[in-house]
């Protein structure tokens, strides 16, 4: 039997990447001992990896399929094939920004003020190049962790450092001066898996249910009863793909009504829709949507 070799990033992302995959379909069993997690699929064999180290990995053939960040394939400069984008994170489906961070009080206002400055990150490579690009000439050192403390105790001038909010940077009294990069998860293979037939037929499975349930994150589906006189106002009022489905109950005075709406204005649709007749209201939450 053929496998995928499937790689999982280790760290931050692993529980939201198992949660992905479980709405998909694919239950992803791990615990901290065993860095190859079983998964209910015999034709997938998974591998943890650090986001760090995936698009390498990725590139020379050990994993046929990866999930890691748009930062860490630039970092790493390494050739693979971007398959989609997946935006979802530990704690929110937002990108994530790599930013330029100083203490509150320094002087430094723009990326122009940090030519002859000393600069901490682990994002090395991207950052050099960054500044290259833009002529400024600063030293850009590798930080192992705790990259803020360094900034906030004066080893530093600044520091690049990733962040979804801001609020923990701001939180440690410093200031962000600008962004470098937006990220967000990229699902990565290379072009010798993608010529093999079977297994480009499988990524592009797993692809499409990916993608499916992140875009059922945004969304829920309504389900109400409606006069049939007061239809036109209801219908008037609701969102949709194309146009509510719209059904005779068994009394024909009245009629069943479905549609998928953003979930983020349910909170305002939903008194609305009773003040215009609607009853029997439902929200319930989606799996996938394709």
């Amino acid at each position: 039997m053929q496998h995928l070799k499937l790689g999982i990033p280790k760290g931050s992302l692993e529980n939201a990447t198992i949660s992905l995959f479980q709405q998909a379909g694919w239950k992803i069993s791990s615990d901290s001992r065993n860095y190859f997690p079983s998964i209910n699929d015999p034709e997938i064999k998974c591998a943890l990896v650090r986001s760090q180290e995936m698009a390498p990995y990725v590139a020379n053939g050990i994993l046929d399929l990866g999930l890691t960040g748009k930062d860490w394939i630039l970092e790493t400069e390494a050739d693979v094939v971007e398959i989609c984008q997946l935006i979802y994170s530990k704690s929110s489906d937002q990108p994530c920004r790599w930013v330029l961070v100083v203490p509150k009080e320094s002087p430094i206002q723009s990326l122009e003020d940090l030519q002859g400055k000393r600069i901490a990150t682990e994002l090395t490579s991207f950052t050099k190049r960054y500044l290259a690009e833009r002529n400024i000439d600063a030293s850009v050192e590798f930080s192992w962790g705790a990259t803020e403390a360094k900034v906030v105790e004066g080893l530093v001038d600044a520091v690049v450092e990733i962040t979804e909010t801001g609020s923990t940077i701001k939180a440690h009294g410093l200031r962000i001066v600008c962004d470098l990069l937006h990220t967000e998860t990229h699902l990565i293979s290379n072009r010798n898996t993608l010529s093999d037939p079977w297994k480009k037929e499988k990524i592009e499975q797993i692809a499409t249910l990916l993608q499916a349930s992140l875009k059922a994150r945004q969304k829920v589906a309504l389900k109400m009863n409606v006069p049939s006189n007061c239809l036109e106002e209801v219908v008037g009022i609701l969102p949709s793909l194309h146009a509510p489905t719209v059904n005779h109950l068994f009394d024909k005075e009245w009629l069943a009504v479905e549609t998928v709406v953003d979930s983020h204005e349910v909170r305002n649709l939903i008194p609305r829709l009773k003040s215009a007749g609607a009853e029997g209201i439902l929200e319930y939450e989606l799996r996938k949507m394709v």
